[in-house]
């Protein structure tokens, strides 16, 4: 079976903690798409000191708080994406503006409006960047265990500043996993 076999959307790449690159330290990573092909994610709990307002001003005053534009990754910062959580009862294909990723989480395209868009969802965020792996890229990381591929919540996506959410996707996969999480940043402190 191929490390990456239970890689699809709306799954989570979890840095192992013997993982230093610091683009990828203690990140937890949203896959948006993966295919033979490649994978494309964002990093959930990068937030940057941008404030959404300042660069994409019509939707600014709609993600979540903070309302900060996040580090998506290293590749193409200068791009932006966007993902939401629908409402309940709010089906992907009925809403223009959006294509879907994993249940209620969507792309959101951000040159439609948000004024017709946000009272549908329950929260956004938007991220400068992305995470991307070429073909067989991301099996070999995982192989060599830089990654721990776990399920992904809607709620990950619009997580709280200050939230560890590292800590808090590992505690919650039960044993040996959640041990991961009380391991320390600096070894030397232990």
């Amino acid at each position: 079976m191929r490390p990456d076999a239970d890689v699809e959307p709306g799954t989570l790449l979890v840095a192992a903690p013997s993982l230093l690159d610091p683009n990828f330290r203690r990140t937890v990573v949203y896959v948006i798409d993966h295919r033979a092909e490649g994978t494309l994610g964002v990093v959930l709990n990068r937030p940057s000191e941008i404030a959404v307002h300042d660069v994409l001003p019509a939707w600014g005053p709609h993600v979540s708080r903070p309302q900060a534009v996040y580090v998506g990754g290293p590749v193409e910062q200068k791009t932006a994406l966007c993902l939401a959580a629908l409402r309940t009862g709010q089906v992907v294909g009925e809403l223009d503006g959006v294509i879907a990723v994993h249940g209620p989480v969507a792309l959101v395209d951000l040159d439609s409006d948000p004024d017709v868009l946000v009272p549908r969802v329950r929260g956004m965020r938007v991220f400068a960047g992305y995470a991307g792996w070429g073909a067989d890229q991301l099996a070999g990381e995982i192989e060599r265990g830089d990654w721990v591929v776990v399920p992904g919540l809607p709620d990950d996506v619009l997580a709280p500043m200050g939230a560890d959410l590292w800590g808090r996707v590992l505690r919650r996969q039960g044993m040996p996993l959640a041990l991961l999480a009380t391991h320390p940043i600096d070894l030397q402190r232990n």
